[in-house]
């Protein structure tokens, strides 16, 4: 065998460790790559919702609990709307005064109410928004829901929307018949929505997001009906999936609302 030949054979040989470390790097570096961009399917932190500012004192500051009567109630929750409570600070020797309301960035939004009443025990619901005069801007009688779980009661665009910056008071009324001979009691939830006009900055990155970012961003922000609802029809579509049913729960639970997580949402 020539020089030439044996030399070209050894340093061929001498170079196979070096290659095999190298494809052995690329390999790594590519496993790695591949992890870093799978990262952003893992589900993103819980929800932390940022109440805006307390609203003044209205007079009227609106119970999210059980209104008037304590009624029959299919199971141990009570009628509740889901809304934020906010306390507002009193002076000196008074008592704080805790408001029930939330900001929208709509204009014909979606409100949210637990109904814990069976069918068979609803006579009659009502919803009812006023405007911060207490005119009536819209009342309309809801269908009794067949079972008990969270449902939505809508602004239909057939009315006025929300002005920008001002404020509205709503009602959700239940008659419920707790037995046959019984004459109807009356159940009830009060509490108070206003719209906000968004920033340039917010809107532009709420067009570029997915749903659960704009639910994310909306929670952020201050914008309560607006997160609820983004999220709310997040968990219709996709019933199953433990993500969003996790942030579900931790969206309720910042506002303390977390004993309806497991209640069911009607269609």
């Amino acid at each position: 065998m020539k020089l030439s030949t044996k030399l070209s054979v050894n340093l061929f040989l001498l170079l196979i460790p070096t290659l095999t470390l190298t494809l052995a790097l690329s390999l790594i570096n590519s496993l790695s790559l591949s992890t870093l961009q799978a990262a952003p399917l893992t589900r993103l932190a819980s929800f932390s919702y940022t109440p805006p500012p307390p609203p003044p004192d209205r007079g009227a500051p609106g119970s999210r609990g059980e209104g008037a009567s304590r009624s029959c109630k299919a199971g141990s929750l009570p009628l509740m709307a889901l809304v934020p409570e906010q306390t507002l600070s009193a002076t000196p020797g008074a008592a704080p005064i805790t408001q029930v309301w939330g900001l929208t960035s709509t204009d014909h939004p979606r409100f949210w109410f637990a109904m814990p009443y069976a069918a068979t025990q609803v006579s009659a619901i009502e919803f009812v928004l006023q405007n911060s005069q207490d005119q009536t801007v819209y009342r309309t009688p809801i269908s009794v829901p067949a079972a008990p779980g969270i449902m939505a009661v809508s602004l239909p665009t057939t009315v006025n929307g929300l002005e920008p910056n001002q404020p509205y008071h709503w009602f959700f009324k239940v008659r419920a018949v707790c037995e046959p001979n019984q004459a109807a009691t009356l159940d009830y939830v009060e509490g108070w929505i206003q719209r906000t006009p968004l920033d340039p900055g917010l809107r532009d990155r709420l067009t570029q997001s997915t749903p659960r970012q704009q639910a994310v961003l909306y929670a952020e922000n201050g914008i309560w009906y607006d997160a609820l609802t983004t999220l709310a029809d997040l968990k219709l579509a996709q019933p199953d999936d433990r993500a969003i049913a996790q942030d579900w729960t931790d969206l309720l639970k910042a506002v303390g609302l977390e004993n309806l997580a497991d209640q069911p949402l009607l269609r």
